[in-house]
């Protein structure tokens, strides 16, 4: 596994320390989660001239008109998961694999998946060259999951879609949750659905959020 990047005299480090009090502030409360935070180095995830901002709290582009999410919501979608240590991870949307990479250090597995095949291979890659060795990425449409690798304790989606995947809630345990941006009207609002053991679900909403969207069949196959 990786080392924890840790703190120093570099700028990047302390822009770091001062991004991880900045989340404290802002809700991001689970010790784990900041931990994980404060281990993943995030600038090697974004694009080599925006190392500099690796550690503003904001999204920033990755190429392919995706984007990494902003420290702030990895944070708080991470913590919304309630990860103990044991649990295996199924993750929509790799990006650049820094949510992946976040994860890694909280459960014991994380599958990702990426619709874009040349993101997928730079974030296996990545992934790989820095010791994230509990992680596996594949290409292809997260809204039919890894069916071969489920069931699955969490799932988190890091695109807006306009329903939560039948798929992906036939691919979690009982007691499972989703946690993902759900389109509303015209605003996008984060929730965390959870699948209930009579085969119901319930849902939490923890406000508005701003994603890109969900590509593929959850725009076009209707809803079951």
């Amino acid at each position: 596994m990786p080392q924890n990047s840790g703190s120093s005299d570099d700028p990047l480090a302390q822009a770091k320390d001062g991004l991880i009090e900045e989340l404290k502030m802002e809700g991001v409360t689970d010790a784990r989660v900041l931990a994980a935070l404060q281990a993943v180095p995030r600038e090697e995830f974004v694009r080599p001239h925006d190392r500099h901002a690796a550690y503003d709290n904001r999204a920033l582009p990755i190429g392919k008109g995706q984007t990494i999410s902003q420290p702030l919501i990895v944070g708080l979608m991470t913590q919304l998961l309630g990860l103990k240590g044991d649990e295996r991870v199924l993750e929509v949307g790799t990006g650049s694999g820094y949510q992946a990479a976040v994860l890694s250090l909280l459960c014991k597995e994380v599958y990702s998946i990426e619709i874009d095949p040349e993101l997928a291979e730079q974030a296996r890659t990545r992934l790989q060259q820095l010791g994230y060795d509990n992680v596996q990425v594949r290409a292809g449409d997260g809204f039919f999951g890894w069916p071969e690798a489920a069931p699955f304790d969490a799932v988190i989606i890091t695109a807006v879609a306009p329903r939560v995947p039948e798929p992906l809630l036939e691919q979690l345990k009982p007691n499972g949750v989703i946690v993902m941006p759900l389109e509303e009207g015209w605003s996008e609002t984060l929730v965390r659905v959870r699948k209930l053991g009579n085969g119901t679900t319930s849902m939490e909403r923890f406000g508005a959020v701003a994603f890109v969207p969900m590509r593929g069949a959850v725009r076009t196959k209707p809803p079951e």
